[in-house]
């Protein structure tokens, strides 16, 4: 997931189709996120970025830097101040649909029926051909591709795409930055993967004021499962200070994954503020629910600073060093 400088904001999950997944080199769903984010200044923008490389290029490719990997399709949720779409692909085919009230998530599966804003234009001839659709009558995108042996993980994420639903749909109307830190947080859903087996790598939540006079802020983790983690406000601004202590190093050229036979060998890619975390989370498992409510604490009042800012009941500090201090006093913090 990621956003921009023009408050658009696009994150992405893999599904599988009755489409193949190509296993040559493609582009993967992170890569489409990124590219998207890079040349588009609205959530539609984004969507035609990212339709039009699955057009030239495909997708697919390998996810992981190990024999195991996975290769799959994406479906991917774009929003900016005014509008919110959902995306979801079938190899180069694709449907969208535009959100224009309530509340939406995705999860690994198909979403879009029948309610299709815009679609491929070959979509429903190539399902027609493949007999995966009659012709007749409506047509849904998600009973013609759905496959018909869906691997483990996509039945798995149906108990958490109704469960995130239902988490988002108890405040429909009431949704603030705290409630979906919250709703992200929440593991009997499995929305937020526990520590101990396939966890949630970082999470996000964004405020985006239909005010373009107002900052759209940016909450991030940069550590993995939000539930033994902080969110983090980050605004775009002319003063962004780089933020070393959550870049991935960098192993340019003699990078292992290039220099040495392909998935042989996996490189360690943790930045400082992520071995900080795990450290201090290991270290002291006793301890860390006590450190866990010190971090809470510190977010909540981030929040509350944040939420009157934007209200304009207070001025805001310097908006490129939010970020910065707050990372630097997170570091500071586990040491």
């Amino acid at each position: 997931m990621g956003a921009n400088e023009h408050g658009v904001c696009v994150g992405n999950e893999a599904v599988w189709t009755r489409e193949p997944v190509s296993q040559e080199e493609a582009l993967l769903g992170m890569d489409l996120v990124r590219l998207a984010l890079e040349r588009a200044d609205s959530a539609w923008a984004a969507l035609r970025v990212i339709t039009e490389l699955l057009e030239q290029h495909g997708q697919g490719g390998a996810c992981r830097e190990d024999p195991e990997h996975l290769s799959y399709q994406n479906t991917f949720l774009l929003v900016d101040r005014q509008e919110a779409w959902v995306l979801e692909t079938a190899g180069k085919l694709w449907a969208a649909q535009k959100i224009t009230e309530g509340v939406k998530n995705i999860s690994n599966q198909l979403t879009i029926g029948t309610e299709i804003s815009a679609e491929h234009p070959e979509l429903r001839s190539s399902a027609q051909s493949q007999g995966w659709w009659s012709g007749e009558g409506e047509f849904s995108f998600t009973a013609a591709f759905s496959p018909d042996n869906p691997p483990a993980r996509m039945e798995l994420a149906k108990q958490r795409y109704k469960g995130g639903t239902a988490l988002l749909q108890e405040h429909d109307g009431s949704v603030t930055a705290e409630v979906m830190m919250s709703i992200l947080r929440d593991k009997p859903s499995g929305i937020c993967m526990d520590s101990a087996g396939f966890r949630t790598t970082g999470s996000m939540v964004s405020i985006l004021p239909r005010d373009p006079s107002m900052p759209c802020v940016h909450f991030f983790t940069a550590t993995p499962d939000p539930s033994r983690s902080v969110f983090k406000p980050f605004i775009f601004s002319d003063s962004m200070r780089p933020v070393t202590m959550v870049m991935s190093p960098q192993y340019g050229s003699g990078d292992p994954v290039k220099t040495q036979p392909r998935f042989q060998r996996q490189v360690d890619r943790k930045h400082e503020l992520y071995q900080a975390h795990q450290a201090a989370m290991e270290a002291n498992p006793d301890g860390a629910v006590s450190l866990q409510e010190t971090m809470r604490f510190l977010e909540s009042q981030c929040l509350q600073e944040i939420e009157a800012m934007l209200r304009g009941e207070v001025e805001g500090q310097e908006l490129g060093d939010l970020f910065f201090d707050c990372v630097d006093t997170e570091i500071k913090f586990y040491q």
